[in-house]
C-alpha cells in the first residue's frame, strides 16, 4: 500500500473510529434516560439519581424542583365598533388564548391520540415511550423518535418562548441527551403543579399549527373561520396531524395530500385508542380537507381586508404614540404585540363600507388621483372611517405608480415623509372663526372686488400690484358686498382677505392650531413663525391631512368642544379586565362662536342659515342628498392639484379629497373636483339613515341684524349644481370706499385669466370653481 493510499485508510479508519465512539457515547446516554425512566415508573424520584451513572445524575439534579410557567405572549386583537368583525392583529406570533370549555373535545382527543396516547395515564414521562424510541433508534442508527411526551413538549415550547438570548432557544429545541434530560426533570415539575387538563389546555394555546398560527385558538379561524369549540372530527384530526410537521402537512399551500394521509393516520390513531368507531374514521376518510380558510394574521398593522389597513396602520402608530402604554416606543410596540389585548376600535363597518362605495363608484383603484375620506364623530373624537380608493399592500411590483393601486403610505393620516394636502378655502373657516371670536357680527359687510391688492407682501405678486399680493375671485359674477354667510357659502376670495387683514392672519392661524392642525412641513412651520404676515393662510396654503380637518369641523358640531382623534373605543387587557380609556377633549371655541360658524357654514351646502341670509353655496345639493341637517365647505387649491369637501352633521364630522400623491401638480379635469363633496354626502347620508337624531343649535349672539347686504352683481347666485334654497335679502350693499385697495377688473382684462372651457357661474363646473392661472394661491375656492 503507497504512503498516500495508506494515508486515505488512515484517515476513513479514524473517522470511523470517531464515529464508533460517539455511537457508544450516544448509547451510553440514551441508556441513561432508560434507566432513569424504569426508575421513575417503579420508584419516588428521590431514588432516580442513585440509580444513573454520575454525568447523566449532576445533570439530572442540577435543574430545579419546581418549574414556573410564565405568561406565553399572545398576539392583540382589533376588532370593529361592532366587536365582531376582525380588522388586525398584532403580534410576533399570532396566538389567540382560549379556554379548556372552548376547546372541542374533538381536538383534544385528536391531539392525545397523534401525540401522546398515554397522556392520562404517565407522570409526565412516557416509559414504555422512551424504551420503543431507543430500540427503534438503535436499530436505525439515526433518532427517528423522540417519544416527547405532551407535558415534555409542553415544557419545550415555553423554555424555546421565554428565552432571553437566541442562544438559549436554540438550546431548548437542540436534540441531544442534555434536552431530554431537562425536559423530563421539567415535566415531572408540571405534572406536580398542574392537572392533565390545565397542561393540555396550555399545550394547545402554544403549539404551531403553519401559517403563522400558534394554538389552537388561530389555527381554528386560519384553517377553518371557526372558533376551537366548534371543530369537528375531520376538522381537528387534519389540526392535529400538522403538529408533528405544519410545514410538510401543509393543506392550504403545500402538500394537500400528505395532509390528508396524515389526517387519516391520526383518524386510525384515534379509533385505536377509542375516541372514534372505526365507522365514523371510514366515512370521514373519504371526505374531502374540511378547508374553509379564515383571514390570515395581519402581523404588525397587517389587516385581513385592505381596505381595513390604513386604519390598522393608523391604529398601532396611535398606540406606538401613547406614553401610557410604556416609556419608549418600542416598548408600547412590545407590549401590542405581546400582551393579548382585546381592542374594540372606533371604525364603523357599515359605514366604513359606504365609504368604499361612495369612492368605488367615482375613482377606481387604478387611477392616479387618490379619492379619500375620514370621518370623525364629535365630542368623542373616534374614528369612524378611514377609506381610499386604494390597496394597502407594501407589494408595488404592480404598480402603476408609487402609490396605486397599492400602497402603505398613510393617505389619509399623515405621518413619516407624508403631510398631507393644500386644503384651499376650507381655510376660510379659521378666519370666520377668529372674526367671531373678535366680536364681528355674520352680517359684517365688505366690498370684494374681483381682484384685491392686499396689504401682504408677495405671495406671487402680480404685475398690477406691484409687491403686494393680488388674490383673485373665482369669477367676476362674485364682485360685490357680501356678508360671512354669502361671502362663506360662495367662497369669495377677496371678502376672506379683507377679513383676514381686520382680524390678524396670526389670529386665524391660532386658531386653527387650537382645532387641531400642525405643521409638518418646514415652509409651513416657517410661516407659522410669522404668522401674522402668513396672508395667503386665508385661502388654504398649508399642507394638512383628512384626519386634521375632520377632527377640526367636528370642533363645530361639538359646540366648540374638540376632541383629540382616537382610533379606539374599548380596551380589555389579557385577563378581560377593562382597561379605562380618557377621552382627551378641551374646550377650544365659545359655544356662540361654534354655533354662529354652523351657521354660515350651512349656506355652502343649501340647508339654510337659521339666523340669516344666504347668496348661494358652493354645494347646495348636499341638503337634498343627505336629507337632514348638513354644513361644510369646499376647496380646491392652484390649478385644481386638490379639492376637498369638510363638512359634517351633528353626529359626524367628513373630510374628502383628491389628488395624486405621486405628481402633485397633476391638475384635477373637468368634472373630477366635485367628486370629494359627492362621497361626502353619500357618506352623511349613511351615517343620517343610521341616526337621525339632532338638529344644529342657532346661535343666539353674534348674528348683527340677521342679514346685511349681500352680492351686488351677482345677487342670489348659485354656484353649485344643486338648487339653491339660501335667501335673497333685499337690504342695500354697501358701495366701495374710495380708499379701499381693492381694484375690481371686467371681465376680459389681463388680471382676470380665465380656464379654457370655464364660463362664469357655470353650474356643471361651478362648484368648487376654477383657479386664476397666475402662480399664487390668490384664487381658491
Amino acid at each position: 500500500m503507497g504512503r498516500a493510499g495508506y494515508a486515505v485508510y488512515a484517515s476513513v479508519t479514524k473517522k470511523r473510529q470517531r464515529e464508533q465512539r460517539r455511537a457508544v457515547a450516544k448509547l451510553g446516554r440514551i441508556s441513561i434516560i432508560a434507566g432513569l425512566v424504569l426508575a421513575i415508573g417503579l420508584m419516588p424520584v428521590v431514588v432516580v439519581a442513585g440509580l444513573a451513572m454520575k454525568a447523566g445524575a449532576d445533570g439530572f439534579t442540577s435543574l430545579p424542583d419546581n418549574f414556573t410557567l410564565p405568561q406565553v405572549p399572545e398576539a392583540s386583537t382589533l376588532y370593529a365598533s361592532d366587536g365582531r368583525t376582525v380588522i388586525a392583529t398584532f403580534g410576533d406570533q399570532y396566538r389567540i388564548n382560549t379556554e379548556s370549555d372552548d376547546i372541542s373535545d374533538n381536538l383534544k382527543q385528536a391531539i392525545v391520540a397523534a401525540e401522546d396516547s398515554r397522556f392520562y395515564e404517565h407522570n409526565g414521562i412516557d416509559s414504555k415511550g422512551i424504551l420503543r424510541a431507543l430500540v427503534s433508534n438503535f436499530s436505525s442508527g439515526e433518532v427517528s423518535e423522540g417519544a416527547s411526551t405532551i407535558t415534555m413538549q409542553y415544557v419545550r415550547q415555553v423554555l424555546a418562548y421565554t428565552a432571553s438570548n437566541p442562544e438559549e432557544a436554540a438550546a431548548a429545541i437542540e436534540t441531544t441527551p442534555d434536552r431530554k434530560i431537562r425536559e423530563m426533570r421539567y415535566a415531572l415539575a408540571v405534572e406536580r403543579n398542574m392537572t392533565k387538563d390545565e397542561i393540555l389546555t396550555n399545550y394547545l394555546n402554544t403549539v404551531y399549527f403553519g401559517h403563522g398560527a400558534y394554538g389552537v385558538g388561530s389555527a381554528s379561524v386560519i384553517y377553518f373561520g371557526k372558533k376551537a369549540a366548534d371543530l369537528d372530527v375531520n376538522e381537528a384530526a387534519t389540526l392535529a396531524g400538522l403538529v408533528q410537521s405544519p410545514s410538510e402537512y401543509d393543506p392550504i399551500s403545500g402538500d394537500a395530500a400528505a395532509a390528508k394521509n396524515r389526517r387519516d393516520y391520526v383518524l386510525a390513531r384515534m379509533v385505536d385508542v377509542g375516541s372514534a368507531t372505526a365507522a365514523d374514521a371510514a366515512a370521514i376518510r373519504k371526505e374531502e380537507l374540511p378547508l374553509n380558510p379564515g383571514r390570515l394574521p395581519g402581523q404588525s398593522s397587517g389587516a385581513d381586508r385592505s381596505e381595513y389597513g390604513f386604519f390598522a396602520d393608523y391604529f398601532e402608530h396611535w398606540w406606538s404614540q401613547q406614553t401610557r402604554f410604556g416609556e419608549s416606543v418600542q416598548d408600547r410596540l412590545a407590549l401590542l404585540n405581546g400582551g393579548g389585548f382585546e381592542i374594540i376600535s372606533s371604525l364603523d363597518v357599515d359605514l366604513q363600507q359606504a365609504a368604499e362605495d361612495a369612492i368605488a363608484a367615482q375613482q377606481s383603484k387604478e387611477s392616479p388621483y387618490a379619492l379619500g375620506s375620514v370621518v370623525v364623530e364629535p365630542k368623542t373624537g373616534q374614528i369612524k372611517v378611514m377609506a381610499v380608493n386604494r390597496t394597502y399592500s407594501p407589494n408595488t411590483d404592480d404598480n402603476i405608480g408609487d402609490n396605486y393601486p397599492n400602497t402603505t403610505n398613510p393617505l389619509l393620516s399623515g405621518g413619516s415623509d407624508f403631510h398631507g394636502y393644500q386644503a384651499g378655502s376650507t381655510f376660510k373657516l379659521f378666519t370666520m372663526i377668529a372674526a367671531l371670536e373678535d366680536d364681528m357680527k355674520l352680517d359684517t359687510s365688505i366690498y370684494s372686488p374681483h381682484q384685491y391688492q392686499s396689504k401682504y407682501v408677495g405671495g406671487g405678486a402680480t404685475s398690477s400690484c406691484g409687491i403686494y399680493w393680488c388674490p383673485s375671485n373665482d369669477n367676476p359674477s362674485m364682485t360685490g358686498t357680501h356678508n360671512m354667510w354669502g361671502a362663506f357659502g360662495r367662497s369669495v376670495n377677496t371678502y376672506f382677505v379683507q377679513l383676514e387683514e381686520r382680524v390678524g392672519a396670526d389670529a386665524a392661524v391660532r386658531v386653527a392650531e387650537e382645532m387641531g392642525l400642525d405643521w409638518s412641513t418646514d415652509v409651513d412651520q416657517n410661516q407659522a413663525a410669522n404668522a401674522a404676515d402668513w396672508g395667503s393662510f386665508t385661502l388654504g396654503v398649508a399642507s394638512v391631512t383628512p384626519l386634521e380637518m375632520a377632527a377640526a369641523y367636528a370642533t363645530l358640531a361639538a359646540d366648540g368642544l374638540y376632541a383629540e382623534p382616537t382610533p379606539i373605543a374599548e380596551l380589555r387587557d389579557v385577563t378581560g379586565a377593562e382597561v379605562q380609556l380618557t377621552v382627551e377633549t378641551e374646550r377650544v371655541l365659545d359655544k356662540e362662536v361654534a354655533r354662529a360658524a354652523v351657521d354660515a357654514a350651512r349656506c355652502t351646502t343649501g340647508y339654510g342659515a337659521a339666523k340669516g341670509s344666504c347668496s348661494g353655496g358652493t354645494a347646495t345639493q348636499l341638503a337634498g342628498m343627505v336629507g337632514g341637517p348638513v354644513a361644510g365647505k369646499t376647496g380646491t387649491t392652484d390649478s385644481n392639484s386638490t379639492a376637498w369637501f369638510t363638512g359634517f352633521t351633528p353626529n359626524l364630522a367628513v373630510a374628502s379629497f383628491m389628488a395624486d400623491p405621486d405628481n402633485p401638480n397633476n391638475f384635477l379635469m373637468d368634472g373630477l373636483t366635485v367628486m370629494p363633496t359627492n362621497v361626502s354626502g353619500q357618506i352623511l347620508a349613511a351615517g343620517w339613515r343610521a341616526d337621525s337624531s339632532g338638529e344644529f343649535s342657532p346661535p343666539d349672539r353674534l348674528v348683527g341684524n340677521g342679514y346685511g347686504p349681500t352680492n351686488g352683481p351677482g345677487q342670489g347666485q348659485d354656484d353649485s349644481p344643486g338648487e339653491n334654497p339660501g335667501d335673497d335679502p333685499s337690504l342695500p350693499g354697501e358701495e366701495p370706499d374710495p380708499e379701499d385697495p381693492g381694484i375690481p377688473t371686467e371681465p376680459g382684462d389681463p388680471g382676470d385669466p380665465t380656464d379654457p372651457g370655464e364660463t362664469p357661474g357655470d353650474g356643471s363646473f361651478g362648484l368648487f370653481g376654477r383657479v386664476a392661472a397666475v402662480p399664487d394661491p390668490g384664487r381658491r375656492h
